[in-house]
């Protein structure tokens, strides 16, 4: 299996989590108050437990941090990484959007 990689598809609003030129996960957002709320990350069952989904987190966020983005943690997944990964805690906004 060649590495995998990490790529922004703003089109279909999802990271991409690629091996090659198939995608073997995502990190699925819709646009919330400004902010990107992840509400959905999949990683094929063949590619699990290879720490892809930690791959896919941490390069989603990266990404986030440098086009200087909030987001809002509905996906559990997404939640339990910043929650283990406080690096990230500070791109985390959960105001409500009438405050």
């Amino acid at each position: 299996m060649s590495d995998v990689t990490v790529s922004h598809d703003e089109t279909a609003s999802r990271y991409e989590l690629r091996d090659g030129d198939d995608v073997v996960g995502f990190a699925s957002y819709r646009w919330e108050g400004g902010r990107l709320v992840m509400d959905h990350t999949v990683v094929d069952p063949e590619h699990r437990e290879q720490g892809h989904g930690t791959t896919l987190a941490r390069g989603a966020l990266d990404d986030v941090r440098e086009r200087g983005l909030r987001i809002v943690p509905e996906c559990p997944f997404i939640r339990s990484f910043v929650e283990e990964n406080p690096e990230y805690a500070d791109l985390v906004d959960e105001t409500p959007d009438d405050v």
